[in-house]
């Protein structure tokens, strides 16, 4: 996910339960309205949404673990049907609340958008004819500006951000893409890596290798992505300073590094991260993970939050897992590493 938290080198502690939580992603909505070349979840059919009584038993779960931030993600929240009242159910216990959306949709719910979250992450996959070919939606990105200009009129103050996934159709686009998100009037915009490999997404299963090799770089790409990507962070050096760009210049390079790792050039190299310490991942069925790629350590509809993640499975996972080592934390393009201020 991306996030605005404080980044920090900090060391998990191993050999203990999880005494706060303070971030948990939910999965409110099965379903998606757009149809990206590198995700699956659009490909579902089922109407599965996270309900606020899926959620009450485990409101003291959530107190005990001091959760302080709840990120909505999916499929696309806003097609959730009752959103309103399970926003609510958090705003109740004083969480903050963060919309991740393809945007589609802020223009008809921008009052529940208001109303509902602190603030907002819309993903923008490029220039405006790039991302409407990539997200699979005509005119997609004119429907998102009038969203986001309908939500502005009614919060100026509200941030709302964008986030770009870097892959074969749209690594060119870089200085577009930052115009774009500009023109758009937007807070900020951060990068990441297509994910390749792993069953995140709703992938039933990793990709074969075609479908792989049409998302990633190819070699001769990342390469001109390098030279390409140091371009970048000098001529966007003020954005990076100023947060406009979310990603350090560290941080954008290993996007480079990951497609690089991806075709044997480089040895995989795991970020710092503290995830599984820090943060679950809820999906639309109940299932728990630590993280949006590591496996589920259990289900809400078996037991409370808490004791699922300070469970067998929790505390097993946790004390075996060596962030550097580990091939799915290697190869991560979405991590996490968060310390309060």
């Amino acid at each position: 996910m991306s996030t605005n938290v404080q980044l920090v080198n900090v060391e998990p502690a191993l050999n203990s339960s999880i005494a706060t939580l303070p971030i948990l992603v939910l999965h409110a909505h099965a379903r998606c309205n757009c149809r990206c070349v590198m995700c699956d979840i659009w490909k579902r059919t089922d109407q599965t949404e996270l309900r606020r009584s899926d959620l009450e038993p485990h409101r003291e779960s959530l107190r005990r673990l001091q959760v302080k931030w709840v990120v909505l993600s999916g499929g696309e929240p806003l097609l959730h049907q009752d959103l309103r009242s399970l926003c609510q159910f958090f705003r109740n216990e004083n969480i903050r609340m963060t919309l991740l959306t393809s945007g589609l949709l802020l223009g008809r719910r921008a009052q529940e958008v208001v109303d509902s979250f602190d603030d907002v992450i819309v993903s923008i996959d490029g220039p405006e004819d790039t991302h409407d070919r990539i997200r699979g939606v005509p005119g997609g990105f004119r429907v998102i500006q009038a969203g986001i200009a309908a939500v502005r009129e009614l919060n100026p103050k509200l941030t709302i951000s964008a986030r770009c996934t870097i892959q074969r159709d749209n690594w060119k686009f870089l200085n577009e893409t930052v115009a774009a998100a500009k023109s758009l009037a937007l807070n900020s915009i951060s990068f990441l890596a297509a994910d390749l490999t792993s069953e995140a997404f709703n992938r039933l299963q990793v990709w074969p290798v075609q479908k792989q090799m049409s998302i990633a770089l190819s070699e001769h790409q990342v390469a001109e992505l390098e030279w390409e990507m140091e371009r970048f962070i000098e001529n966007f050096a003020d954005d990076i300073r100023t947060g406009f760009i979310a990603e350090s210049p560290s941080k954008l390079r290993r996007i480079v590094q990951h497609f690089r790792s991806y075709h044997g050039q480089v040895k995989p190299q795991s970020p710092t991260c503290n995830a599984p310490w820090v943060s679950a991942v809820v999906e639309v069925d109940g299932a728990v993970r630590p993280c949006f790629f590591h496996r589920p350590i259990g289900n809400l509809r078996e037991g409370t939050l808490e004791s699922i993640v300070n469970g067998t499975e929790g505390i097993r996972f946790r004390k075996s897992l060596d962030v550097e080592s580990n091939a799915i934390c290697q190869r991560c393009v979405c991590s996490l590493n968060y310390r309060e201020s």
